[in-house]
């Protein structure tokens, strides 16, 4: 899987000196082995991965296992904030640079490994944008392999559209309307502004992760690819992701290019509108695939307000959530050269965010409310 030319910081961690990291080996003959910095060159060169020799890497500093092992307390339950195919992520706080972070520990017994590792560290290495998750440093020692990002205290988006707990209330419309058009824009960076250009390969609403003021960053960025360049219309890569989010060409061929990541977010912005989930196995046969039970209503317009999560209480706008309802159908659009660039959805949904939705001013569309 040839990625970024570039040592240093993956997707989530990085080396303190990372740009100046090479991808060969420095190993000390007196003591006999292999310094963290040169860990990470490691795994860059057995995965054939070429080295930029550009400077063009942020910094991100270098964390012992001992650290980061203290900042979680050992890595105790009740620090865990949840778990994915790459492994656990905990929280710590980490006295060095008195700063809370969200460590993810590779399991090696997972779905994912070494190679998403290396690819979160240099994608992370190369990006900077708000809406991009921050990897503050991480650790390539012996087998283990951390990543240490910024903290992000509300969770992931996922937390809260779905399985609210008692006292949580729902996302307004103006919240969700503003979490989208931010993950567009990230979603922009990666497509547009990014060099080399990368396809996400994993959006979904778990990997949207929530700051301050509901601010969204997008995250997990060990499935990235290089997107294809020329004239090449396509990368051919092993299907990766999740299902439900998969766009189905890409499902079908493994012909991945930048229209799978539009579908990906189709799905994300339904699962915003909708409140449901993308695959929900709780429902009917024909509720459960959360496209497959929309697709019929998007034929005509006087279903959409079944669409609406009901959760909103009936507090949206009709006009907006018409035009948020069009954007997802453009976006899930069975072949994908239908579907939009990911600049021209930036550009509607920072439209919709910044339409205020005031249910003090505006009607409630009372057939939708249902009991607090």
């Amino acid at each position: 899987m040839g990625f970024f030319c570039c040592v240093g910081k993956s997707n989530k961690n990085n080396p303190a000196d990372a740009d100046k990291a090479k991808p060969s080996l420095n190993v000390n003959k007196k003591k006999n082995w292999i310094s963290k910095d040169d860990q990470l060159s490691l795994d860059v060169k057995n995965l054939n991965l070429k080295e930029d020799g550009k400077g063009n890497c942020k910094r991100a500093q270098t964390f012992t296992f001992a650290e980061l092992a203290a900042a979680t307390r050992n890595f105790r339950p009740d620090c865990c904030l949840g778990e994915g195919g790459f492994g656990k992520v905990y929280k710590g706080q980490l006295d060095r640079i008195n700063q809370d972070l969200a460590i993810k520990q590779l399991d090696r017994n997972g779905l994912q490994g070494i190679r998403e590792f290396v690819v979160e560290v240099l994608t992370l290495s190369l990006a900077d944008h708000p809406n991009l998750v921050n990897l503050i440093g991480f650790c390539a020692e012996g087998d283990q392999r951390l990543l240490g990002y910024e903290y992000m205290p509300l969770g992931s988006l996922e937390n809260h559209l779905h399985d609210l707990p008692c006292g949580r209330r729902a996302l307004d419309w103006n919240t969700r309307m503003k979490i989208a058009a931010g993950a567009a824009r990230g979603l922009e960076y990666l497509h547009d502004k990014m060099k080399p250009p990368v396809i996400y390969r994993d959006l979904k609403c778990s990997n949207i992760l929530l700051g301050e003021g509901y601010h969204p960053k997008l995250s997990d960025f060990g499935l990235a690819k290089v997107g294809p360049s020329g004239d090449k219309t396509h990368v051919s890569t092993r299907v990766m992701g999740t299902y439900g989010y998969c766009a189905p060409e890409y499902a079908m061929t493994g012909q991945l290019t930048f229209k799978s990541d539009i579908y990906s977010f189709g799905v994300v912005l339904l699962e915003i509108i909708t409140g449901r989930k993308a695959i929900d196995q709780t429902k009917p046969a024909k509720q459960q695939n959360l496209v497959a039970w929309a697709r019929p209503l998007f034929k005509d317009r006087k279903n959409f307000p079944q669409m609406i999560d009901p959760l909103l209480q009936g507090q949206y706008p009709v006009r907006g959530s018409y035009q948020a309802i069009a954007i997802a159908v453009m976006c899930l659009q069975e072949q994908p050269n239908l579907r939009p660039v990911i600049a021209d959805v930036v550009t509607a949904l920072n439209y919709l965010a910044s339409q205020k939705y005031d249910p003090g001013i505006h009607p409630v569309q009372g057939s939708r409310r249902i009991p607090s």
